[in-house]
Formats: structure tokens, sequence, C-alpha cells
């Protein structure tokens, strides 16, 4: 992968940064800052000019001095596309180190990046004052100091933050003293120096912000800070941070490098969280939690957050990629090392069967013909932006599990260890990963990876048996959604995993598909064989007729739950991509009616959801006919409550069906008790299982009106939890009344609904078949002011992966027509992967519609025990 310096956007390699003596002083109420800072450099040549980057700041001096003492004052250029600031000095500058000086000011931005203000929401709803905070990662810290914002360009930090008397003041380390200013009312704040780090991981947190008891972790004191009132939120991520912090110290035998851990919850923040060494910054929903009346599944993320940032500690941290087109090696290791660690944590929530899962989400992005490599080179900072999506987190977290697998888990962390005693406090790039597993497992990593690594897409492999009935038949094939364009056959080399029985006997046998085809002959004859054993494989699976009925007729303890998943899942992608007839993947459907497992559970009603958007709107009364007979008999065997000891993941699927059945079903039974139970939660919270309230809430609004809307909208002004108001929220996307939808797309633009909030309430509603199309003529007449309203990139992102759900003719080519005279720069290849999730939905009904209507019919005249209404 090229690494050249001195491009339109990579600094020069003249100058090196050693350390930065940094002071910030912001203005809460001006929302502006000022700054100033010596930096201590090494010059490796004779140099005039010295070049790094700075943007939307003002420089108001710089002069550099040697340790002699000569100085010299500098002349500033700012350059606002490449977004760097050139010095320029009267004389050379000779090679040797050197201090440079720089005073500058800029200002407190409300655009989630950079140095940036958050405004705290009083209890009624209004302000109640702000905070500065920072998100500099990939390249926003140049907007907060003048730096070599580049991740090799490695230096410590010492902070010094001037802040008022009253307001806490965080940074990545310990407090190392505090002296108060005569006259001014503030304080100086200075840290203690970190570990060499690049400026992305610098964190600077200002404001009224409480913290409560520490856990200690060994020998390093973790707290979680938050706005005032909300300390109570704080224990769950306590208890998942101090765990996951010695989970990790054990792992990578490695102590943690800093000397203290903050956790910091954020009123606004366009990510999830950031993993800043020693100081993570959270947005509310992915740290604070009320134990008790949250779900399942908030508390799943909350802990999955916690520990995937503390992983970077690191792998990110202590150790950094040499440059972006490495972020696959922080963030695909963060991904699979949470699991790990909330496994470990929590063993009965399934962590590693829910990630399995969770790689469907990119293997629906990698079917893509406008996918992309999880490396590839990065040149432009946009570039770096467009790589934090499923295929750097779930495809490269997912071909690392395959790789562990492969090579088996202790060898894998073997290498883990080595990689980062060997690169600790520096940069490393992906072949330093693979020589540093190479040498713990003996194996041609290179050789194995680099397919799945640096080209695009991945396998089906289809699996039948010879003729001789003891021989299976291997075959791979790019698997993509649409039509596949020419250029070649591909083939990956596909680490087989297959369990099989051949005369009487079960055996597990490894087998690597290098190349298009193979043979692998069993002991006897072939009875049945699962591909994917244990669903660890970036793959599809395509079986011959005979395998597949053996699987469908067989007990459904011979499948885990990850390979029924597989099994769905696989059938389904073939059915959009037009390999496997929709006849045949719905009556594979019905077979699992007597489902037990959530995650299998998952796809079966994505499936239900995605035909919903697709079907004609004449045929849409017998969908729903079709999704209660496939729902009712797991609604029924569950009931409304929990059992005595009944596991997390099953009353998390209670909830996830009974909404499917009284949304998507639309059965008006199932509404009724649910609106009923909703009014009780009302009167006394305690009243329902938390599992169950987000069905509740959800098929509150799908049967509400303008008054059910009012209620909604007071909760959530008086939510008392960061789930709650997020529950209530988006709950107003659900409302199917053209007005009530209006009415959500008008509080979505203005001040009542934060920047980071409102992307994600567009995408829902323009899923919404009774929402998308109002939406889309909303989006398109409010254009200008919804991109000056979202967060740069993050913002209209998530809104245009809302355009897969606007899956008619007409109205893809609406969209196809807008984005055509208003081009919208998301990087890389983002718009085309949005616009081809159009494509293929738009396909699908043209190709399935009149099959679907005609399968509609059949099985209504077969069942006609569930009425229409």
């Amino acid at each position: 992968m090229s690494n050249q310096t001195g491009s339109a956007y990579r600094l020069p390699r003249t100058a090196t940064p050693q350390r930065y003596d940094l002071r910030l002083e912001p203005d809460l109420s001006a929302f502006r800052f000022t700054g100033e800072e010596r930096i201590v450099l090494d010059l490796g040549e004779p140099a005039q000019e010295i070049v790094l980057n700075a943007a939307d700041l003002a420089i108001d001096a710089a002069s550099i001095a040697d340790d002699r003492g000569t100085r010299q004052e500098a002349s500033v250029t700012l350059d606002e596309v490449t977004e760097r600031v050139r010095l320029r000095f009267p004389e050379a500058l000779a090679p040797g180190p050197w201090r440079l000086s720089l005073r500058f000011r800029g200002i407190l931005n409300d655009q989630l990046r950079g140095f940036y203000r958050s405004a705290i929401k009083s209890e009624g709803g209004g302000e109640g004052g702000f905070l500065a905070v920072t998100q500099f990662e990939a390249t926003d810290a140049r907007r907060a100091f003048p730096c070599w914002d580049e991740p090799a360009f490695k230096a410590v930090f010492q902070v010094t933050l001037v802040v008022p008397q009253d307001l806490a003041a965080i940074s990545n380390t310990g407090i190392l003293r505090e002296e108060s200013l005569p006259g001014t009312g503030k304080k100086a704040v200075t840290f203690a120096p970190t570990i060499p780090m690049s400026t992305y991981l610098v964190a600077l947190v200002v404001g009224r912000l409480s913290c409560g008891a520490v856990r200690m972790a060994g020998r390093t004191p973790i707290r979680v800070w938050c706005v005032p009132g909300k300390e109570r939120l704080a224990g769950f991520a306590l208890d998942v941070a101090a765990f996951s912090l010695r989970f990790f110290e054990a792992y990578y035998d490695i102590p943690y490098p800093g000397d203290k851990l903050d956790l910091i919850a954020l009123p606004d923040f366009a990510f999830g969280a950031m993993e800043n060494l020693g100081a993570i910054t959270f947005r509310e929903t992915a740290l604070l939690l009320d134990e008790e009346r949250s779900s399942h599944a908030e508390r799943v993320r909350v802990a999955d957050v916690v520990a995937h940032e503390i992983a970077h500690m690191w792998f990110g941290d202590l150790v950094t990629m040499a440059w972006w087109n490495g972020l696959w090696l922080n963030e695909a290791f963060a991904t699979l090392m949470e699991v790990q660690a909330v496994d470990a944590w929590r063993p009965a929530w399934q962590r590693w069967t829910a990630f399995g899962v969770s790689r469907a989400a990119a293997l629906s992005m990698d079917g893509l013909r406008a996918s992309r490599p999880v490396e590839f080179e990065v040149v432009a900072p946009r570039d770096a932006e467009a790589m934090f999506d499923v295929l750097t987190y779930e495809k490269g977290g997912a071909v690392l599990r395959m790789l562990e697998q492969y090579l088996g888990p202790e060898r894998f962390r073997a290498g883990i260890r080595k990689y980062l005693s060997d690169h600790r406090f520096s940069n490393a790039e992906t072949a330093d990963l693979w020589h540093a597993l190479g040498e713990a497992s003996g194996q041609p990593i290179p050789d194995i990876m680099d397919g799945w690594l640096f080209r695009e897409g991945y396998p089906l492999v289809t699996a039948e048996v010879a003729d001789d009935g003891k021989t299976l038949l291997l075959s791979q094939e790019r698997f993509t959604y649409l039509p596949p364009e020419t250029g070649g056959e591909r083939t990956w080399r596909v680490p087989i995993t297959l369990r099989a029985r051949a005369d009487g006997a079960v055996r597990r046998l490894g087998h690597l598909l290098d190349g298009a085809t193979s043979r692998l002959t069993l002991p006897g004859s072939v009875e049945w064989a699962v591909l994917n054993d244990g669903g660890h494989g970036f793959y599809r699976v395509r079986y011959g007729p005979g395998l597949l009925a053996e699987l469908l007729n067989a007990p459904q303890s011979l499948l885990a739950p990850v390979e029924r998943f597989n099994l769905v899942n696989d059938a389904w992608a073939m059915a959009l991509a037009g390999l496997f007839p929709l006849q045949e993947y719905l009556d594979l459907a019905a077979r699992f009616r007597d489902e037990a497992d959530r995650h299998v559970w998952a796809v079966l009603l994505a499936s239900l959801a995605y035909l919903d958007r697709v079907v004609r709107p004449e045929d849409r009364l017998g969908l729903q006919r079709l999704v209660r007979a496939q729902l009712q008999p797991a609604c029924r065997r569950l009931g409304w409550s929990p059992e005595p000891g009944e596991d997390d993941l099953a009353r998390q699927l209670r909830g996830e069906l009974l909404q499917a059945l009284g949304t998507l079903g639309d059965e008006p039974t199932i509404q009724a008790e649910a609106q009923e139970r909703y009014a009780r939660q009302r009167r006394e919270a305690a009243a329902v299982d938390p599992d169950l309230l987000p069905a509740l809430i959800a098929i509150a609004a799908h049967c509400g009106d303008a008054a059910r809307y009012e209620e909604f909208l007071g909760s959530l002004r008086s939510a008392a939890t960061p789930q709650e108001e997020q529950r209530f929220l988006q709950g107003l996307t659900g409302f199917r009344d053209p007005e009530l939808v209006q009415r959500t797309l008008d509080l979505a633009m203005g001040p009542a609904v934060r920047s980071q909030d409102a992307p994600f309430l567009f995408r829902s509603l323009l899923f919404g078949v009774h929402s998308r199309e109002l939406t889309w003529r909303f989006i398109m007449g409010r254009w200008p002011a919804l991109v000056q309203k979202l967060p740069p990139l993050t913002g209209l992102r998530r809104v245009c992966e809302g355009l897969a759900g606007l899956a008619t003719p007409e109205l893809e080519a609406e969209v196809r027509a807008f984005f055509a005279v208003h081009p919208v720069a998301l990087g890389g290849k983002i718009l085309d992967q949005d616009l081809e999730q159009l494509r293929v939905a738009v396909r699908f009904r043209e190709r399935e519609g009149e099959a679907l209507a005609r399968i509609i019919h059949e099985r209504a005249v077969n069942n006609p025990g569930l009425p229409d209404h």
C-alpha cells in the first residue's frame, strides 16, 4: 500500500514533533477559544519552511528557537483546501532540535468535530449551559491546535486548560497541578504528560460535569463523568469497564498504558464513542443506563461499546496504524475483542452467536458491486472518513475471527502479543501484524488473508454430493446481488470448516478451498454436511437440493443457532439475488415457525420487513396475513410475560416478535393488548417488562393518533434516561398519519432534536412505507437546510442509508435524478452503495412482484382462518 510523503494531503517529513506543551482557554459564552503551544521538534534536514496542519484557526504569532536561544519569527500562510499552514523563516534552519511557539484562536463550533460545543438541556427541555469537548478522529485535531495531524507523527502531549473555577476539566492523563488565577475567576489545570500518541487521540473536555465513585481495576482508577443528575446511571458501565480493563491486561499481557481511565458521557456526539487514551468520550446512550429499567438490547449496546473502546487502549492507542489505510487494524480488532471481553463477562448473552449474526450487515454491503476492500489507499482526509463503516468493523472483525479459528486461539493470541510488544508506543501496518501472527503460528498469513482484505467481495460456496455418494463437490464464485460485471472469475483461499455424517459417523474437517472447484472425499456415503461449521467463515453457502433437504428435515438440534441463522440468511440473500426462488425461501422460513432462538428470528423478521417495503400496495393485506401465519405460533408460545428463570434473550425475542406482529402483521388483538399494557405502564413503570416496552411503544405509535403523538412528546421531554428519550424519539417515526409524519419532519429540523439524532429520524422515516414518500419530498425541498443542520459526513451518510427504503421504480428514478444535480461527497463509494441497495430492492420488486402476489393469494386460500381487516 502506497505511503508516499509530500502529496497534496500528506505532510513532508522534514520536521518531526516530539512533544507538545499545549495551553487552551475556551470561552463557553462567546463560543471561542484561544491557545498557545510550544512544540519540541526535530529537523532532519536544513529547511526554511515548516509545514503542519491547521483548519478553521487564526494564527496570531509563530516563532522558532534553538537550544542556543537563536529565535526567528515566521510568516504564516494558511491553505484552506489542504488544511495546512506554512511557516516561512527569514533564514534556513539547521538540522537538529527546535522549539516552535504558536499563538492561535478558533471557534467552538456546532459541527460535532474538532473543538466544539455541546448543549446541556435542562429538565424542562431548554438550554442548561454548554460543554467544550473534542472529537478529533480522523483529521480534526487541526481544528483545535496547529499540529502534525497524521497518525505516524506520534508525540508526547502535556495539556493545560484554563477554565472557570466551578467547571471540570478533563484530558488524557491525571491532573498534575491546579492553580488559581487571581482576579479572573479561573484556574489553570495542568495534566501529566501522555505516552507518545497520535494527535487524533488527544481529548479536551470542559464544563459542568460530575463523577461518582471511583472504581479501581488493579492500579488504574476508573470514573464515569456525566452532566449532573445522571450519576446514578453510571454503575453498569463501571462494572463493564473494570472487568474489561483487567481482561485485556491479561489477554495482551501488557499493563494498561494510561495512568487513569475516564469514561465521559456527552450530550452531543457524532459517533458512538471515541477511544481517546485515558479519556474515552461517549454518546450518552452508549454509556449511561438504568440497569433495572433497561432492555437487554440496551444493556448489550453499552457493554459492547465500553469494551470496544477499552480494547483500543492497546490496539490503536499504544500501537497505532501508520496511515489511515490501516484503520481496519484498529477497528476490526477492537470489534473482535469487545466480544471476547463481553462473552467472558456475561456468557449467557451468547455474544459469539450475535457476532456471527452481525456479519450479516457486512455480507450485505460486501455483496454490492460498489463494495470496497477492507484496506485501500487513503489519499485525502475524506477518504479516511469513508472507512468508518461495516466493512472496516464487521467484515474486518469477521475475517480476523475466521483467522483466529483457523490458527487456533492460543497461537492467534501469541501473535497479537508479539505484535503489540514489538510496536508499542509506535506505528505499524498490516504486514507487521501478518509477520507477528506468522511467527507465532508458522503459517503463511499473507497468502491466506490478503485476498480477504485487499479485494472487495466474498465467495458463494456451493456444496453438492457427487454421483459416488461419498465425495463433496465444492465450488466458489463471487456473490453479488446484481448480475456480476464482466472481468474474469474471482476466487479466494477459503478456509472451509465442515461437519458431516458419513456411514453413521460424524466428523469435523478442515479444508482449504484454493481454486474455483475442489473435491473432498469422505470415508463413506454422505448423509448430511454442514459447511461453515460454527459460523466463523466470511462466505455464503449454497447447498445442492439433496443436502438442503437433509438439513431442513433433520432435528433442529443438528444445527447450532448461528448455523441455523446462516442457513436462513444465505437463502434470503440468494433470493434477493435471484439465485433461489422466493417461493422456496418462504417455504424454508415457514419451517422455522417454532424456532426459539432470537438470532435466527432476527433474519426472519428482517426478510418480512423487506417484503413489506417492496410489496405492491394492493397486496399488502395479503402480506400481513403471511406475517401473522409466520409469527403467531411463536407469540402464543412466549405469551406476554416472562416466565420465572427465563433468560435475557428469550425476553428480548418476545418483544421483537410481538412488535412485528402488531406492526408488520397489523394484528388487531395484539394491538389492543399492547395499548392496554402501554397505558398500564404509564400508570406504573414497573408493571411492564423492560424488554417488552419497546414493542408497546412501537405498536402504540403504529396505531396512534394526534393525542397519542402529544403523549409521546411529553414522554420525550420528561425522559429519565437516555434510552427512554431515544425510545420515544424514535417512536415518533412510527406514526402513520401524514400530518403526524409532517410534524416529525419539522421537529427533526428544529432545535428540539439534536443534530446527532436527526439523521436517524430521517433514516427511519425513509424506511417506513407510510412515511417514505412524504419524507423524500421533504428532503428534496429542504436539502440546503438539511445539509446545514446535520453533522458533516456522518449526518448525511445516515440519511442516505434510508434511500434503500424508497423501493419503487418511480421513487428510484427521482432519487437518481436528484443526486445527479445535487452531488454529495460522503466519502469513497458510500453514495454509490446506497443507490445500489435501492436498485437491488427495486429489481427484486420488479422480478418477484407477481410471484409474491401469487404466493400471498395461495396461502390465503390455504389458511382461511386468518382474516383480512
